[in-house]
């Protein structure tokens, strides 16, 4: 699996985009951490992509990173899938009211992998399985004006 994973992340203009503190130029250190990291350094990159990424609101850099999410969420050999899974649904129910068509963006590319949530949802990991399912229920049920309009 390595060499396909996070596959055409050094493509991305990271340096240009940014995230809740500013510049998104270590996006991709952290992505890497989660993808190769132990447990510990996995999970440690995992909290810093949630603030950056989703907690507070969603940016231009969630945008990007939302599918190399979804690849770190379908490889086995990443130890904190679940806590990715967790963090994809954590950018769905968050927006950017003042940069719209960011949130649109960010929403649709969560909401674009309803089929590999699905996958997930019968992973033999038991956490990874529910917080997939939690994942399946938070796309069916998403509404926002965004993404939905009036």
């Amino acid at each position: 699996m390595v060499g396909t994973i996070l596959k055409g992340m050094s493509r991305i203009r990271w340096h240009e985009l940014t995230h809740a503190y500013g510049s998104a130029v270590e996006v991709p250190s952290r992505l890497s951490r989660v993808a190769w990291g132990d447990a510990r350094t996995s999970a440690s990159a995992l909290s810093d992509l949630g603030l950056w990424l989703g907690e507070l609101a969603v940016f231009d850099a969630t945008v990007e990173a939302v599918p190399f999410l979804w690849d770190l969420a379908v490889t086995d050999s990443v130890t904190s899938r679940s806590g990715v899974i967790e963090l994809l649904q954590t950018i769905l129910e968050h927006g950017n009211p003042p940069k719209i068509e960011v949130q649109q963006a960010a929403h649709r590319a969560v909401l674009d992998g309803r089929s590999m949530a699905e996958v997930l949802a019968r992973d033999e990991d038991a956490a990874v399985q529910a917080a997939a399912r939690d994942l399946v229920t938070a796309i069916d049920s998403h509404v926002c004006d965004s993404c939905h309009p009036a």
